[in-house]
């Protein structure tokens, strides 16, 4: 099997421990063990029962109790319905490995997380892309997809919130979505990383998720954006349970399980996720604002409004291909974005804008890209 290089993650490994700002990281501020604790108040019991774990293989799909949590972020779903897995990478890499076979026709959209589209491909699958486009809002042409169906679809891959633009589907654009779906029998995956970091207020944060509004929809989530807790690699599959069977069957050859000691700190989260969402939109709410208020007083650049999420996408005003952008930037910078090459949308530039908790670190970071486009002249 041949798969493409992918673009986030090769820039990402070579440039991200290089840089004083990091604005291309993609995760709310990651929280230590400490914080964790202390957010679900608990105390030193936290540490008697690590250290009396035995460190078996732990329950394969994952711990009852992380699973029963996770369902609280659904409508429809119980612990048959959710496979723990290796971050939403792995889960999404499960999924799609589990519903492609050569031949068969996917659509996807772009930008998006590559994994969405270059893993089909590998597969043998023919993949048809529908462009999302700022004049649109970042969300996808129905119109457009419906056309590229009629040929036949057996797997629609999606992303919302979107990565990178911060695009919103709300429940009537992903009903339609669902209809397109449904008339031709096909699978529907919505790669939900950021789901929980819609910008509105803790109660109204969550956009619906693909898995409770069909019964061949499947949502993945993940531990590290809404979260904080990238450092775990935890993520999982919210699916009908004939998928979860044919997942658990795949994972044999390549997760078994995920670590005890991941799974503990994640139920924990997960059952105290009220003070850690709330934690976490504040951070998302306060530096969306930041980024907002500099991209209207910055003459070269300009953005779709991200509606959730953590990143958004720049347009920028320079005769400069972004990776040159980027590398120049961090060079006499040290600032760090993600060029929008490396999501096959040369032109533009990926922010991430809420790894940091400081305020002041981003607006320096965001003074100094000031800097450099005024440099460019």
């Amino acid at each position: 099997m041949k798969i493409r290089d992918f673009g986030v993650e090769m820039w990402m490994n070579a440039y991200e421990n290089d840089c004083t700002y990091n604005l291309a990281e993609t995760c709310v501020k990651s929280l230590t063990v400490d914080e964790l604790v202390a957010l679900a108040g608990r105390g030193d019991d936290v540490w008697d029962d690590i250290r009396s774990m035995q460190l078996t293989y732990g329950a394969i799909e994952g711990s009852d109790r992380l699973r029963s949590g996770i369902c609280g972020l659904y409508e429809t779903m119980d612990i048959s319905n959710i496979s723990i897995t290796h971050g939403a990478i792995g889960a999404n890499d499960l999924v799609i490995n589990a519903l492609v076979e050569p031949g068969d026709r996917v659509i996807s959209v772009l930008p998006t997380y590559q994994q969405l589209y270059s893993i089909p491909e590998s597969l043998g699958a023919t993949v048809s892309i529908c462009q999302l486009k700022p004049e649109n809002g970042f969300l996808p042409d129905l119109d457009e997809m419906r056309a590229f169906a009629e040929a036949g679809v057996d797997l629609i891959c999606v992303n919302n919130p979107n990565n990178p633009s911060g695009a919103v589907m709300d429940e009537a654009f992903m009903r339609e979505i669902v209809a397109i779906a449904r008339e031709h029998d096909a699978w529907v995956l919505c790669d939900e990383a950021y789901r929980g970091l819609t910008h509105a207020p803790y109660g109204q944060n969550f956009a619906p998720a693909m898995a409770d509004l069909y019964e061949k929809g499947v949502s993945v989530g993940s531990f590290s954006k809404t979260f904080s807790l990238a450092g775990l690699r935890l993520g999982w599959v919210a699916a009908p349970q004939e998928l979860v069977e044919r997942i658990s069957h795949r994972r044999d050859y390549n997760t078994i399980s995920c670590g005890m000691i991941d799974d503990y700190l994640a139920t924990m989260a997960i059952e105290n996720r009220e003070a850690l969402l709330r934690r976490n939109l504040k951070i998302v709410a306060d530096n969306a604002a930041v980024l907002d208020a500099w991209v209207a007083s910055e003459p070269r650049i300009e953005y779709v409004k991200p509606q959730g999420g953590t990143t958004a996408f720049l347009r920028y005003d320079a005769d400069i291909d972004s990776e040159t952008f980027c590398k120049r930037l961090l060079d006499e910078k040290s600032v760090l974005l993600l060029p929008g090459s490396a999501m096959d949308m040369d032109g533009w530039l990926r922010i991430g804008y809420c790894f940091a908790a400081d305020t002041a670190q981003l607006e320096r970071g965001l003074e100094l890209v000031s800097e450099f486009l005024d440099s460019l002249d």
